[in-house]
């Protein structure tokens, strides 16, 4: 029914496809792990760019050309060279790693089609903050009540130490327990969290200077995300949460109009934002002071620069470069061992393909792309990243002094983080389907939204 229904509209499948990659780890570890279903989202996107080609070469509607397009096409190929490397074990590492970094561009066409018009935007992020609520939600409650919410009583070994990790703070001792949610890992759960966090800053800002319904929804999930993001006992979540709301904040400021009430506007939405959190924090710590007090303790003991147990500058600096600088001493390095021979599910490649272990690898981003790549290959990664940046830069400062700036910089930011911080510290950030897919889908909503001040007609429908 679903095939059927998306075959006969696209825009349904960006909806199922979305709602999909939300919930699947959820059925994937009740179901053993089973390796069918984590390739379901693959076939329901499939299945969507064959609707949405279909559909729009039967209206003969040109597609976007993206801004950035040769530096993608350069490292593309690179890597798709990289498949035949002689050193990979396995051709099968070559093409998982295509599909990991390259299965969902073709979302950019997709998202820049999808938000043709306002109604079709506030559509998109209505529906997603719906999904972010539900997912957060129950985050929240599985940090509460221990690995058995939300996992089955025999998890498969593959996943078992992803969904029952812990942390201690390292002064008194408090454990807390770091929730998956619906997912297979708490990684995947924080790296949902990073994205959906400044989305949903972007999309409040947008809804209060409509002055339209739905502040209620946008702002509750804003308050939602902070505390589930509180509660994940991740270090790099409360970081990168932070630094998003100190840079979110001032841009759109910054990015409001001269006219004294569009910039009253945007100042509300600031307030309401960080009242929304209050509220979110102070039920959490009322109700359940042991749970927040853990968590409490984790990020006081191990980022304060004051606490003798302090690993903010081991983890944040010494340790990724040395990561980084340990995989100049694998012996391939200036033209790597293949792409996908050290990324997400090469145990998966082992195991069901049979192929030798490649037993590489290093925890850095970038030197995960040496060790793959080799150095050229790091460097036309850093190029095509600055490439899509500044497409995105444009396209936000295009917005600026309209109702859309909140969301085009909102995107741009999520944008920015991804391709340069987030992947230096590990690259298989950009290769979680989560955050890769939500990537591409929002940069082609980003570029489509950047032509709505030129719109006459769209513009008029904004006061």
């Amino acid at each position: 029914m679903a095939l059927v229904a998306i075959l006969k509209n696209w825009r349904r499948g960006v909806y199922c496809f979305v709602a999909w990659i939300a919930v699947e780890d959820l059925v994937r570890k009740f179901l053993g792990n089973n390796m069918i279903v984590y390739f379901a989202k693959d076939f329901l996107a499939l299945v969507l760019y064959l609707s949405f080609f279909v559909a729009r070469r039967s209206t003969l509607t040109k597609l976007c050309r993206p801004p950035f397009l040769i530096p993608l096409l350069v490292f593309f190929w690179y890597c798709a060279i990289q498949v035949f490397n002689p050193a990979s074990t396995s051709i099968f590492y070559g093409l998982m790693g295509l599909k990991l970094s390259f299965f969902y561009a073709p979302l950019f066409l997709v998202g820049h089609a999808l938000v043709d018009s306002n109604k079709e935007l506030r559509r998109f992020f209505f529906f997603n903050s719906v999904l972010i609520l539900l997912v957060t939600g129950f985050g929240i409650a599985q940090s509460i009540l221990g690995p058995t919410f939300l996992n089955p009583e025999m998890i498969q070994e593959d996943i078992r130490n992803l969904s029952t990790l812990y942390r201690a703070s390292p002064i008194t001792g408090l454990l807390a327990y770091r929730p998956t949610s619906f997912f297979v890992s708490t990684g995947r759960f924080q790296n949902f969290l990073t994205v959906m966090w400044v989305l949903a800053l972007g999309f409040g800002g947008f809804l209060l200077m409509r002055k339209q319904t739905g502040r209620l929804l946008g702002f509750t999930t804003v308050g939602m995300v902070s505390a589930a993001a509180l509660m994940t006992a991740s270090r790099g979540v409360f970081v990168w949460t932070l630094a998003s709301a100190i840079v979110v904040a001032p841009a759109v400021i910054w990015g409001a109009s001269w006219a004294e009430e569009q910039r009253i506007r945007i100042m509300r939405a600031i307030r309401r934002a960080a009242v929304f959190v209050a509220i979110a924090l102070t039920i959490l710590i009322s109700i359940f002071p042991h749970e927040v007090g853990s968590r409490l303790a984790i990020y006081s003991e191990t980022l304060s620069p004051y606490s003798s147990r302090s690993e903010l500058g081991f983890r944040s600096r010494d340790y990724p470069l040395q990561n980084f600088v340990a995989a100049f001493a694998y012996p391939r390095w200036p033209y790597g061992y293949g792409i996908g021979t050290a990324s997400l599910g090469v145990q998966y490649v082992a195991r069901i393909m049979h192929a030798i272990p490649m037993n590489i690898g290093v925890e850095n981003g970038y030197g995960q792309l040496v060790i793959e790549l080799g150095i050229v290959g790091l460097l036309l990664w850093i190029f095509l990243a600055y490439a899509i940046t500044r497409s995105a830069w444009r396209a936000a400062k295009n917005l600026k002094g309209t109702v859309w700036f909140p969301i085009g910089f909102a995107i741009f930011w999520y944008t920015f983080l991804l391709a340069f911080p987030m992947s230096f510290y590990g690259y298989v950030t950009y290769q979680d389907f989560v955050m890769n897919a939500y990537f591409w889908l929002m940069l082609g909503v980003l570029l489509r939204i950047s032509e709505f001040p030129g719109n006459l007609q769209i513009a008029q429908t904004t006061v």
